[in-house]
Formats: C-alpha cells, structure tokens, sequence
C-alpha cells in the first residue's frame, strides 16, 4: 500500500461494488488526500452518489461509529489490534459481520481470497478501513 496507495484503495472498493454494495472508506491519515481526489473523480464518473463514501478522521472515533451503526451490514478491518477488538466487541449489538486481520493473515497467500471477496461482498454497506 506504501508504494501505490490509490491502487491498493481501489482494490479493496472494486470487488463490493462489482457486488452492488455501498461502501464507507476510513483511509489511513498520510493518504487522506488520495482518497478525497480519487472521489472527485468518482463524482465525475457513472458511479451513483452515496454508492462509495470517504471519511476521514481519527480511526479510533469512526471505528467506533461505523461498527455501532445500525446502517452498516459489515466491517473490513485492517488495524492495529487493539481497534480490531473494539470493532468485533462493538459490532455484536447489532450482529453485524466482521472480518479482521488476525496475525498478519494474507487472505489472499492462503488460499482463501475467492472465498472471502465473495462472502464479503455479499452484504450491502460495507466500512473499509484503508490502512497502509
């Protein structure tokens, strides 16, 4: 993600579009601007208002909002441990589905990449946590 942030953000947007999800991207803090150009350009294109959402801000304070919030469906998080706990433990309430990444877990080194793409997708608003 360092070398090619916009490439690794549009990566993880792609697959839950191509679902027909809406999707809430929280980027990381030194490409908060990457990722408000790219939606200019999303503002510009075909791509349906509301359908692909930026925030930006503190990681803590939106990752507590997204995985409380009775309109999100799912949470991608990608983040320190401390936060992937908060977002499992803060997304019980409202039975929302989580996917962490535990211990380094490559999904896609595992094998496991079709699989999860498929079954993440499948729900429809989606929070991305876009961490590099």
């Amino acid at each position: 993600p360092d070398n090619n942030p916009l490439l690794a953000m549009v990566s993880l947007i792609a697959p839950a579009l191509a679902r027909g999800n809406a999707v809430v991207v929280v980027p990381s803090q030194p490409y908060a601007l990457i990722a408000t150009d790219f939606y200019q350009v999303l503002e510009t294109s075909d791509v349906p208002a509301g359908v692909v959402n930026i925030l930006t801000g503190r990681e803590e304070v939106l990752g507590k909002t997204l995985s409380e919030h009775q309109g999100v469906e799912a949470v991608w998080y990608f983040g320190a441990r401390d936060g992937m706990v908060n977002v499992e433990h803060r997304a019980t309430d409202s039975m929302k589905r989580t996917w962490v990444e535990l211990n380094g877990r490559d999904w896609v080194q595992n094998g496991e990449g079709p699989e999860f793409l498929s079954a993440s997708c499948q729900v429809k608003n989606i929070w991305i946590p876009f961490k590099a």
